[in-house]
C-alpha cells in the first residue's frame, strides 16, 4: 500500500475508534433505564479534565515546540473560531434525536451536515497530534511496526473517554421515546462519525504543510479548550442544578480526575 495511503488509513482507524467510543456511553442502559445526575456531572467533568489537561500539556506544549508563540495564538483564534461557528449552525438547526429515527435522505443530510460542523474540531485535535507519525524517537511507541506519537496515542484516548458521556447523553432522549438498546449504540456512535473525517483532513493538512503545524496544534488546542468552557463546564452544571451546591462538587471532582489522568503527557 502507498505510504501516504497507509498512513492516512492509520489516522482514520483512529479517529474511528474514538467514534465508536461514542457508542459505550449507551451501554448503561442495557442495564438500567436512566442514570442518576450525579454520575453524569462527573462524567462530564472527567471529560472536561482530560481535554483541558491534553489541550494545555500535549498540543500547546507542542505547538510551541514546533512554531513560534505568535503561530500557536493565530491557530488557537482559528480554533476557538471555529467552534464558535459551529454553535451558530447548530443553534440554527433543530436536531432532535426523534429526526434520526424519522429522517428523509435530505434530512439525514443535514443532519449529518450539522453533526459534521459539531465534532470535527475532536477529530482534528486527533488528525494534528499525528503530526510526526512515523517518525522513530523519544516521542514515539511502535504499533503495528509503525512509529505512533505518543501524543496522537493520548490524544486518541481522551477524545475516545470524552466521547462516552456525549454517547450517554445522545441516549437518553432517545431512551425516554423507547428506541432499543442495540440503536442507542448506533445512533451515539452515529452522532461522532464526523470525527475520523477531522482526523483525516488535519492530518494531511499539517503532514503537507509542516510550516503550518505550531499553527495546526494551537488551532486543536483552542476549539479544544472553548469546547470545554462554552460545552461540557455548562451541560455539566445544567445536569447538577437539582443536586446539593449545583453540582459544584461533583464536576470539580470529575476535573480532578481527569486532569490527572492526563498529566503523565507533561512527562513524556
Amino acid at each position: 500500500m502507498n505510504v501516504v495511503l497507509f498512513e492516512l488509513a492509520f489516522v482514520f482507524v483512529a479517529g474511528l475508534f474514538t467514534a465508536l467510543a461514542t457508542g459505550v456511553g449507551a451501554i448503561p442502559f442495557f442495564f438500567v433505564d436512566d442514570l442518576n445526575a450525579r454520575w453524569n456531572v462527573v462524567l462530564w467533568g472527567v471529560a472536561s479534565g482530560i481535554m483541558l489537561s491534553a489541550s494545555v500539556f500535549g498540543l500547546l506544549t507542542e505547538g510551541l515546540a514546533n512554531g513560534t508563540p505568535f503561530d500557536l495564538a493565530v491557530g488557537f483564534v482559528a480554533g476557538v473560531a471555529l467552534v464558535i461557528v459551529a454553535h451558530a449552525v447548530v443553534e440554527g438547526y433543530d436536531v432532535h434525536p426523534r429526526k434520526y429515527e424519522e429522517a428523509s435522505y435530505r434530512k439525514l443530510l443535514l443532519i449529518l451536515g450539522v453533526l459534521t460542523v459539531h465534532s470535527f474540531p475532536e477529530g482534528v485535535a486527533v488528525g494534528v497530534s499525528f503530526a510526526d507519525f512515523g517518525l522513530v524517537g523519544a516521542d514515539s511507541v511502535s504499533a503495528f511496526g509503525v512509529a505512533v506519537p505518543v501524543l496522537a496515542a493520548f490524544m486518541t484516548v481522551a477524545i475516545s473517554i470524552h466521547n462516552v458521556p456525549e454517547g450517554v447523553a445522545v441516549s437518553i432522549p432517545l431512551r425516554a421515546m423507547g428506541v432499543s438498546n442495540w440503536k442507542l449504540v448506533w445512533w451515539a456512535v452515529f452522532s461522532s462519525l464526523p470525527q475520523p473525517i477531522g482526523a483525516v483532513v488535519a492530518f494531511y493538512f499539517v503532514s503537507v504543510a509542516r510550516d503550518l503545524v505550531a499553527a495546526g496544534f494551537g488551532f486543536a488546542a483552542g476549539a479544544m479548550i472553548y469546547l470545554v468552557a462554552s460545552e461540557f463546564i455548562p451541560e455539566a452544571l445544567d445536569l447538577g442544578r437539582t443536586l446539593p451546591g449545583g453540582g459544584r462538587r461533583e464536576l470539580l471532582s470529575g476535573l480532578a480526575v481527569g486532569f490527572a489522568l492526563m498529566v503523565p503527557l507533561a512527562f513524556l
